[in-house]
């Protein structure tokens, strides 16, 4: 009997051990982050800010922590508001962070993920972002559209020019955004769309109402039982409705470029080299025109967007900091001066200048919550556990006001750089306006490229003053909602030729 026994063991004991191991594994004790209580079913829904996410964001991060976990409907969210917790996240957790959440505006404006932004981590992505790297938004490539660039700023000083001949206002986020865009049109498609076009005014209203989009807020995302209130408020028909309009425009763009008489101007541009990978079938997956009008849709955003805010931004800043304006003029026009006139050697040599657009970018990043990433994995970050499939918010707007790491947050003061190795690049995680790690933005060399360029044009081009009957004090610094950062009022201002 004893020996039954001991055979009974030996055969079940391995059974009932591993039994009760699945079992412990399923009931170990997770240790979540730090939560706002919330209410049944819609979860911290009411506490979501979506015009101002980042600062309705940071006043919970004060309360519940750095690392802050939301419940928004049946989505958990965690929302990441300090340098130390973004660097665990994005350096020693880097490939976990990789994901993207598979939102409705995000799935639709990429054509369900064939663009190098919004597609999903794995093969796929890394050949999109292997063209951006190589082929798209080289420093090369950068520089050999330079020229075009440069004849845009003297359009745009020349019409400045004329208008400070006669006195008259300068809407300065009308010119910059023209310039933006007419860049963009120029690279991309080798068309000059000048804004009385017909062409660009059409163009214009989609461009601007795409951006809109990037900022509403679908239920569906959340409470998926919930859709009918997204299409109720008309919201499901306006984005079809935007997307359909980009698509058929950029179509007629691509009907140019197959065209085997159209102008020199259209050979060699950012649309042409993609067709021309369509055509020699180099990737390892179909490459469709689909394919081809995501990453379009990606390199206007990006390039239009970031380029024109930050200069209306840096501009405002100035305004409001008069002794900063003088000396960063007096520095370009000095060094200017020197050079003979060479921008490209100007450029390399103005500390107190590129102080001054580090600091714009800190105190108004050009994306103040980083486009949404989500959980591949699981890890843990500082004793709290996170889990798969949750969708992560990087507020940069925050971690770039952090007090801890920036002293006198919210004052702008350039010299603060001066003696800093802190850069914007992605590798400093006290300011990561681009993101950082894998999921970086591609088109930063091109964002910032056209911003130094332009800026330190108007800079030494022209004395800049308000308006008559306008003082600092009425400078306004209020933001339009969306996903990047712009100032909601036009900047106006009064230009002066520098002699």
């Amino acid at each position: 009997m004893g020996i039954l026994v001991f055979f009974f063991f030996l055969l079940f004991f391995p059974f009932a051990l591993i039994f009760r191991l699945r079992k412990t594994q399923k009931t170990k004790k997770i240790n979540p982050p730090p939560s706002p209580p919330g209410l049944p079913l819609i979860g911290n829904m009411h506490q979501f800010d979506g015009a101002k996410p980042y600062e309705g964001l940071r006043k919970l991060s004060n309360k519940y922590g750095p690392l802050m976990l939301l419940k928004l409907g049946k989505r958990q969210v965690l929302v990441i508001s300090s340098a130390k917790m973004a660097k665990q996240a994005l350096k020693t957790h880097d490939l976990v962070f990789s994901g993207r959440p598979p939102l409705v505006v995000m799935q639709k404006v990429s054509y369900n993920g064939k663009d190098i932004t919004f597609s999903t981590y794995g093969d796929y992505w890394r050949e999109m972002k292997k063209l951006s790297v190589i082929h798209l938004f080289t420093q090369k490539r950068v520089q050999q559209f330079r020229p075009i660039l440069d004849d845009g700023i003297s359009s745009m000083i020349k019409e400045i020019s004329n208008l400070a001949s006669s006195s008259q206002v300068v809407n300065l986020t009308s010119m910059a955004t023209n310039l933006a865009s007419t860049y963009i049109c120029r690279i991309a498609f080798g068309k000059k769309f000048n804004k009385e076009d017909q062409e660009r005014k059409r163009f214009d209203p989609i461009l601007r109402e795409h951006q809109l989009i990037y900022a509403e807020f679908f239920v569906t995302d959340y409470l998926p039982s919930l859709s009918w209130i997204d299409k109720i408020m008309g919201k499901f028909a306006r984005l079809d409705n935007n997307v359909k309009e980009l698509s058929s425009f950029f179509q007629e763009l691509i009907d140019d470029h197959l065209d085997p008489n159209r102008p020199e101007t259209m050979k060699n541009d950012i649309l042409d080299l993609l067709i021309q990978m369509k055509e020699d079938k180099t990737s390892s997956f179909d490459f469709t025109w689909d394919h081809i009008k995501a990453v379009l849709t990606d390199v206007f955003v990006a390039g239009t967007d970031t380029s024109s805010a930050l200069i209306i931004w840096a501009m405002t800043t100035l305004m409001q900091n008069p002794s900063a304006m003088k000396k960063v003029q007096a520095e370009i026009r000095d060094v200017f001066d020197k050079k003979g006139g060479q921008w490209d050697e100007v450029l390399q040599e103005l500390p107190y200048f590129d102080a001054v657009i580090k600091e714009t970018i800190r105190l108004y990043p050009p994306t103040p919550v980083n486009l949404p990433r989500e959980t591949i994995g699981s890890c843990n970050i500082d004793g709290w556990d996170i889990e798969p499939n949750t969708m992560v918010i990087f507020n940069a707007w925050a971690i770039a006001r952090d007090p801890e790491s920036w002293p006198n947050p919210d004052s702008f003061i350039p010299e603060r750089f001066l003696n800093s190795s802190i850069d914007i690049k992605g590798n400093d995680f006290e300011l990561i306006p681009f993101g950082a790690g894998r999921r970086q933005c591609p088109g930063m060399a091109l964002g910032l490229s056209t911003t130094r360029v332009t800026l330190a044009n108007l800079l030494y081009s022209f004395d800049w003053k308000l308006p008559s009957g306008v003082k600092i004090a009425d400078i306004d610094t209020d933001a339009f909602p969306g996903a990047t950062m712009h100032k909601r009022n036009p900047l106006y201002l009064m230009a002066t030729k520098y002699a």
